[in-house]
């Protein structure tokens, strides 16, 4: 695993949990194309290696900003083509992101607006400080979303506030984004990162091979029927059968003490 990057910071604020902040606070944590590569460097790697870590979070450096989409000023002047070829390393980022193997959860600090509310719904839930604001501002641009959010935002909200928010291009309160489904925790500013450190933590003191397949088993049951859902679900579950994590849970349960996992 590559472990310094230009355009990113990892850190490892507890056992087992990583922590990735975009780290361009000078444009606002912006996605220019070097970031778009190292995001997308970092997840597959994650991908390849999904013992590295037992849980991650994404968040930008500062308060102001988790994420202000694309970098504008980079984009001025692109040719059609190089417009094109920069987008494809977005559309590898986003999708490295959703097949992370471990859970990763997006500590929205401040605006996270177009692509950056694409990272964010890319991650398997969003906390956010009451103060953060959202939308996907790409059609009043003369482009639409292309990094997931026409797919992801309407899982997460609904079809029609989905074509609300795209389709008016729109900003948007954390208060709106917990209401609509699309938050799952509001926390106080300053607080947002420390209280995804809390969830991870709890996440990360689970037997990890159980979690990937929980993820997994939701992740791609919800495109399927009921019923090949819950026989893909069987499937999945079965993996996690012969670990040795399995009957070290039922050894500390049976002996009244905290399991000690090793993902095997």
């Amino acid at each position: 695993m590559q472990e310094t990057y230009e355009t990113l910071a990892l850190s490892r604020p507890a056992e087992h949990v990583l922590q990735v902040t975009l780290n361009r606070p000078e444009a606002a944590n912006a996605f220019n194309t070097l970031m778009g590569r190292e995001v997308l460097a970092l997840f597959s790697d994650l991908v390849a290696e999904p013992d590295y870590c037992r849980c991650v979070i994404v968040t930008g450096a500062g308060e102001r900003a988790f994420c202000a989409g694309g970098d504008l000023k980079e984009r001025n002047g692109m040719t059609d083509e190089q417009w094109q070829a920069q987008h494809l390393v977005f559309e590898r980022m986003i999708r490295a992101v959703i097949d992370c193997p471990m859970p990763s959860i997006a500590a929205v600090n401040g605006a996270a607006f177009a692509g950056g509310l694409e990272i964010a719904l890319g991650c398997d839930f969003v906390y956010a400080s009451r103060t953060a604001r959202f939308a996907l501002t790409e059609v009043t641009l003369g482009i639409m979303p292309g990094a997931g959010g026409t797919q992801t935002l309407p899982r997460a909200v609904g079809e029609r506030r989905a074509k609300e928010i795209i389709l008016t291009g729109k900003p948007f309160t954390a208060e709106e984004a917990f209401d609509w489904g699309m938050v799952n925790r509001l926390c106080e500013p300053g607080a947002t990162l420390s209280e995804a450190i809390e969830t991870a933590k709890a996440i990360a003191a689970n037997a990890p091979i159980s979690v990937r397949q929980a993820k997994k088993s939701i992740h791609y049951g919800l495109g399927m029927t009921l019923r090949d859902g819950m026989d893909f679900e069987v499937e999945v579950y079965n993996r996690t059968v012969p670990t040795e994590d399995r009957r070290e849970g039922i050894r500390a349960f049976n002996e009244k003490r905290k399991p000690a996992f090793k993902g095997r």
